[in-house]
């Protein structure tokens, strides 16, 4: 049983926008309050985690990542650092890894976290590498994948390298409950496939619609949605008309309600290019008994395990995505076997307390023990 301890908590986010990894950190800001931690966000005040950390009701500081600012940013920062008393920083983007990375240093932090929730490449890793050593004394992956891939690359200690995916909020995100109205399933009965991820190039939405395009030719009835906003906007409105998927897709925007939106769905589709850790979404279909056919790539197999919790399709592969949304769809008891394995290891595995008790662990080390 894990005891709860008040530790007094920063993490640092210089992302502006609203995704998984934002996500993730008011999780972990709320749940440690929730056990009596003192939590705080620096973060700048236009991103919309800033905002909504605020809306909690959680101390919130304005961060200034401008580069030329780096040396007095550092030092202002130092002293909030030692007159709040903080015991735990945790930077989770890369502009803030360096910036408060170094304060926490100056300020004698007895712990630095550094987090990383996605897998991406490292062209100069000898200075890369200063980000999870110099400005860290312990990192935390949302994959194994991701921990595997810097323990190599930088040569990182093993036990100084953990993995804690994501937790789930069960109660929120359950097969019981109201189910969002999307298109009107009603109307031609046919069956909903979904991408649920902020409009970014590497979560797959081109390889989506051309899936969504070839079940149209092969006459398979069934209707897309597309949930979320991004850069990407623009262009998948132009693969939607590229493809004469006007009357058959549906670009809803940004939705507060995703769990209704999960159990809206029959299938969804995670079929993602790269950069992706363990995808919050794909635990939060499961729990909701979705079904769900994601990519090889990053962390997906590590839920989704194909023929067991899911289906699994190579990265990029249209083909192979329209055939295993067509199978999802068409062997039901197969596919409900899956949705209930998977629904059975989320419940199991990657609740929010599982996550705030693994990270409970990793302070009490270095906090109590001193971390050699």
């Amino acid at each position: 049983m894990i005891t709860h301890h008040p530790w007094r908590i920063a993490h640092s986010e210089a992302s502006l926008g609203w995704g998984g990894q934002e996500h993730r950190v008011l999780a972990e800001l709320l749940g440690f309050r929730e056990r009596g931690a003192w939590v705080a966000l620096l973060a700048s005040e236009h991103g919309e985690i800033f905002q909504r950390a605020r809306a909690f009701g959680i101390d919130v500081k304005p961060l200034d990542v401008a580069k030329a600012k780096y040396p007095l940013s550092a030092l202002r920062l130092r002293r909030w650092l030692m007159a709040n008393n903080v015991q735990v920083v945790n930077t989770h983007s890369s502009r803030d890894g360096w910036l408060v990375g170094a304060a926490a240093r100056l300020a004698r932090v007895p712990l630095i976290i550094r987090s990383r929730h996605i897998e991406v490449d490292y062209p100069k890793p000898w200075v890369s590498r200063h980000a999870f050593t110099t400005f860290a004394d312990h990192v935390v992956t949302t994959s194994e994948r991701i921990s595997n891939n810097l323990i190599s690359t930088f040569n990182l200690d093993e036990g100084c390298v953990s993995t804690i995916p994501t937790g789930t909020d069960l109660i929120r995100f359950s097969d019981e409950g109201p189910k969002a109205e999307l298109f009107d399933k009603t109307m031609d009965g046919c069956p909903l496939v979904g991408m649920v991820s902020v409009l970014r190039s590497w979560k797959g939405h081109s390889v989506f619609l051309k899936a969504a395009r070839q079940l149209k030719m092969r006459d398979v009835r069934v209707r897309f949605v597309i949930v979320g906003e991004g850069p990407m906007r623009e262009e998948i409105l132009r693969l939607i008309s590229v493809h004469e998927l006007e009357e058959d897709v549906l670009l809803s925007g940004f939705r507060e309600d995703i769990p209704a939106v999960l159990r809206a769905l029959d299938v969804l589709a995670i079929p993602s290019t790269n950069h992706e850790g363990i995808p919050q979404i794909g635990l939060q279909a499961l729990a909701c008994g979705t079904p769900v056919v994601g990519s090889d790539t990053g962390g997906i197999p590590e839920i989704i395990q194909n023929g067991e919790t899911g289906r699994i399709v190579i990265a990029g592969d249209a083909k192979q995505l329209a055939d295993a949304i067509a199978e999802a769809l068409t062997e039901k008891k197969a596919t409900i076997r899956m949705a209930d394995r998977g629904r059975v290891m989320v419940e199991r595995e990657y609740g929010i307390a599982h996550m705030l008790d693994q990270l409970d662990r990793i302070y009490a080390d270095h906090l109590m023990n001193a971390c050699s």
